[in-house]
């Protein structure tokens, strides 16, 4: 498994921003964008090239290179990864969108599945799972098992913030799949909250409790 966390101040910045308890909801949302939008560049890095041959300015032909994989999928987790949807899509417009929604029973603690619709020919695509907070690794480890029983073989999950504990679970259970936090923070909370976190990311993009 690859861990590529991106380190850059103006992404530090963000997240301590983020961290801020007295930073509303609209400006959480504009920040996660933000810095959705540069996880994004780091992610498609690995994007192949081919030469095509385009019209130039000045009427001649121009051999370039442009991006020769199928367009990607994104899947945000609901309900806080639809709060790096639009980061994403604002750099690959043309982007598939998955959506799949767990929640946790509270006996098990073990994710259940309640909502799933994947992109057409998800399949041939590389999978850019979004999930603001890897934090016991549960549902975003459902999530890949989820795809790769629909044929996905190119996993890559995006985040603001991941724990040890959360990568350790991902490494485990999918040690194919590349993680590419923007920042990883020191340990779970005995109510398994990121420390030292921004709360509920959830609850904070959207102003509910």
């Amino acid at each position: 498994m690859t861990v590529t966390r991106i380190t850059h101040p103006v992404i530090t910045h963000k997240i301590n921003l983020l961290r801020d308890i007295t930073t509303n909801s609209k400006d959480f949302r504009e920040i996660v964008t933000e810095v959705t939008f540069l996880l994004t560049y780091e992610a498609t890095r690995d994007l192949r090239l081919s030469k095509t041959m385009i019209p130039g300015w000045h009427g001649g032909d121009l051999e370039v290179d442009m991006v020769a994989d199928e367009d990607p999928s994104i899947v945000p987790i609901f309900r806080a990864g639809i709060g790096m949807q639009e980061g994403f899509l604002s750099v690959f417009p043309t982007a598939k969108v998955s959506y799949v929604g767990y929640y946790r029973d509270e006996e098990t603690l073990d994710p259940k599945l309640y909502y799933a619709k994947l992109a057409e020919r998800a399949q041939e695509r590389t999978n850019y799972v979004l999930d603001p907070m890897l934090a016991t690794g549960g549902t975003t480890s459902a999530v890949c098992s989820l795809l790769k029983k629909a044929g996905v073989r190119k996993i890559k999950v995006l985040c603001i913030l991941a724990a040890p504990e959360g990568i350790r679970r991902i490494e485990t259970d999918h040690p194919d799949v590349e993680i590419i936090p923007a920042m990883i923070d020191s340990h779970l909370n005995e109510n398994g909250y990121i420390m030292p976190g921004l709360g509920d990311a959830g609850d904070r993009l959207f102003g509910t409790k």
